[in-house]
Order: structure tokens, then C-alpha cells, then sequence
């Protein structure tokens, strides 16, 4: 996909209004940041504008206040972080609508750093209003979109500023991009999906796009429970309700897909959805009551680190089952640590359970792109086009 390249853009004295996805985790119950990969994936570009002499107003959603001031998805505590990781004070600048943001924009000097307040706050944002929108741009000289995460919603920071400035592609969505269009190519065989998590549902159109440019389909997780009950493998399920079951039954009745799937042999059941709850490994053709089913079986395992060792192209999304218990948490801990000991492979991994997944397993090193975007790479994965791609892809194309 040709995108405008950043690198080549002169930005000497502009002022540059970066979308950035630093919609970080807190843990329960405070304003410390669990988990701020967001903010350290957005640290090439930022680096890079300040490298070539811009002002960069940094704006990021965060959380969903719906329009409305929610003292507890303030900005604040991501200002700081970010402050932290750049080695640099970014600035707050408020906001993020109002009389008094441009003036404060516009004192920024080269290479400094601002941020405007949640973007959320504002109603114009998930509106995509023309005003809003107007508002952002005038902030700035130029636009830069490096929120891949964010990039499946035709929202005013999204695609509404890329229709009143000059248009480029942050250097983490770029690489998002080509990690992806590499993921959906049908080069590179033998080729790999591994489906997990709990929807069936949220996955069908992954599956339907993947399985024609792929070898092999590996499915695990809560997936397992809905294609087992809708094979009649499964008597009753308490894992799966009757809307995953459909859906499961719309899947295994395409030929097509079907002969990609690969299916658990075993499965770790239980008949209490608790930590600690006796379970047995279990064969699928032997499960016969009430009960869950929380991660696949040591055989299931063994044969997919098999396949997983052969291929040479790997795309994973959700865990094999509940790996946050650990006695649920083999089956996935055996598959990613296959997927990161396959040297030869180009491995795509998303979501935010998968990536919950590799940094619990420690096998981040091992993978070849770990996706930002978990809405938005299943949207691609699915072959949609995502509304901010599209208006980079206009810019590119009228430029």
C-alpha cells in the first residue's frame, strides 16, 4: 500500500498534531499505569518529528467518557508517562476543545512536546463532527496518524483532520501495515493461523478471509466449546451460549473453511468455573455433561507446536484457554513458546488477550510483530478496509 512517508516530509519549524493510541490499562482501582507498551511504541515517531525540527500536540483518546468530562479518564497520569519514557516534559495543553488551546499551541517551540486533554471528552470526537474536527486542524500545520489501534473508527481525529491538512502515517502505523498486508498475502507457505479467545463470533470473518491464504486453521480457547456443541461433540455447554453455537454451525458447514480447521483431539474439563476446580484431561468425543471446557489438552498441544515448528508464516490472535489460571494455563504457554522458538517463521501476533499472553510468557523477543491494535487487526484480518487507513491512502493518492 503506498503510504506519504514521514521521513520525507520537511517539517522545520511546523507544528505537527500527532493521533496517538495511549488507551492504557490501569490497575484496578488507581491511576498507575499497568501497562505502557502504548506509549513506548509511540516513541519512534514523536523522536523522529523532534529529530526534524516540528512541534509535536500529541491526542489520544483514553477510556470512554462518552462525550462528557470523567475526572478519572483524565489525560494526566498518560501526560506523565509519556514525560517519563521521552526523557522530555511534554506539556499539557487542555482542552481539547476551547478558546484557549491554539494560543497555547501555537507558543510551542521546536522539538517541544504538548498534549491535549482526552479526546473523548468532547462529543465531536466519536461523532466525527466537521467542527471538532476543524478545531484539531487548525492546532497545526500538519497531521500525523500513528493510532493504528484506533484506526477502525471514523472518528473526527481519525479521518476527520486528514480532510484539512497534509497527511502522513506515523512509523508504528506503517509497520502495522506492512506486518499485516504480509499476515493476509498468500506467500510464504506453509502458512498458519491459531485462532483463540472466546467468540466465535468476532472471528468468522477472520476465518473466512484466512483460511483460502493459509494451510492450516488452529482453533483453541472458548471457540473450542461452540464448534464441539454445534459438531454434537458437546452435549451442553456452559462455555459457549446458543448465538456462538450458530455461529459455530455457519462455520463448519463451509466446506472450504472447514477443511483448513484444526480441531483439539483433548481438552482440559472442568465442571466448576473456578481456579480451584477439579478438571481431567478429556478426548472431544468423550464429553458428555455440563461443564467447561478451559484450555486445550496436552495432545492438542503437542500436535500444534508440531505444526507450528513447520511453517514459515504464522498469524495468532487469542489464547488457547483461561492461561490467567494456571492450571488452565499449559496449552497456551506450550503454543507461544513454540511460536517464539520457530526462527525461520514471520510471526504476526494481536489482541490484548495474546498480548497479555507473550508478556506472561516472556516470549515477546520471539515474535516478529506484536500488533497494538486489537479491534483493528481483527478488522484487517478480515479483509475490511479501516476508515484511517482509507483517509491516509486518499492523501497518498492525491498527493
Amino acid at each position: 500500500m503506498k503510504l506519504p512517508r514521514l521521513e520525507d516530509a520537511d517539517l522545520t519549524g511546523k507544528r505537527v498534531l500527532l493521533r496517538a493510541d495511549l488507551n492504557v490499562t490501569f490497575e484496578p482501582g488507581t491511576t498507575n499505569i499497568a501497562d505502557d507498551s502504548r506509549v513506548t511504541a509511540s516513541m519512534p515517531t514523536i523522536e523522529l518529528l523532534r529529530r526534524k525540527g516540528a512541534s509535536v500536540i500529541l491526542c489520544s483518546h483514553l477510556g470512554r467518557p462518552k462525550g462528557q468530562v470523567v475526572p478519572d479518564m483524565r489525560i494526566e497520569p498518560v501526560r506523565a508517562r509519556t514525560s517519563e519514557v521521552l526523557g522530555e516534559r511534554v506539556e499539557y495543553l487542555g482542552g481539547p476543545s476551547g478558546d484557549e488551546v491554539k494560543p497555547s499551541a501555537e507558543k510551542l517551540n521546536a522539538s517541544d512536546v504538548a498534549m491535549l486533554e482526552n479526546l473523548r471528552f468532547d462529543p465531536g470526537e466519536e461523532a466525527n463532527d466537521p467542527q471538532f474536527s476543524a478545531a484539531l486542524a487548525a492546532l497545526a500545520d500538519i497531521y500525523v496518524n500513528d493510532a493504528f489501534g484506533a484506526s477502525h473508527r471514523a472518528h473526527a481525529s481519525i479521518v476527520g483532520v486528514a480532510e484539512y491538512l497534509p497527511t502522513y502515517a506515523g512509523l508504528l502505523m506503517r509497520a502495522e501495515i506492512e506486518a499485516l498486508e504480509r499476515a493476509v498475502s498468500s506467500e510464504e507457505r506453509p502458512a498458519i493461523a491459531i485462532l483463540g479467545g472466546a467468540k466465535v463470533a468476532d472471528k468468522l470473518g477472520v476465518v473466512e478471509n484466512l483460511a483460502p491464504r493459509v494451510d492450516a486453521v488452529l482453533i483453541g480457547g472458548g471457540m473450542v466449546a461452540a464448534i464441539l456443541a454445534a459438531q454434537g461433540k458437546f452435549a451442553s455447554s456452559r462455555t459457549a451460549g446458543d448465538d456462538e453455537i450458530n455461529a459455530a454451525r455457519g462455520l463448519i458447514g463451509d466446506a472450504a473453511v472447514m477443511s483448513k480447521l484444526v480441531l483439539p483431539q483433548d481438552v482440559i474439563f472442568a465442571e466448576e468455573f473456578s481456579e480451584q476446580s477439579d478438571y481431567r484431561i478429556v478426548g472431544v468425543n468423550d464429553i458428555a455433561k455440563l461443564g467447561f471446557l478451559l484450555d486445550i489438552g496436552p495432545k492438542t498441544a503437542q500436535h500444534y507446536a508440531n505444526i507450528v515448528s513447520q511453517a514459515k508464516k504464522i498469524v495468532w490472535n487469542g489464547p488457547m484457554g483461561l492461561f490467567e489460571w494456571s492450571a488452565f494455563a499449559q496449552g497456551t504457554a506450550i503454543l507461544a513458546k513454540s511460536i517464539a522458538g520457530n526462527r525461520k517463521a514471520f510471526k504476526l501476533a494481536g489482541g490484548g488477550s495474546t498480548v497479555e499472553a507473550i508478556n506472561t510468557f516472556g516470549v515477546a523477543d520471539g515474535i516478529t510483530h506484536v500488533s497494538t491494535g486489537g479491534g483493528a487487526s481483527l478488522e484487517y484480518l478480515e479483509g475490511k478496509t479501516l476508515p484511517g487507513i482509507a483517509a491516509l491512502r486518499t492523501e497518498a493518492t492525491s498527493g
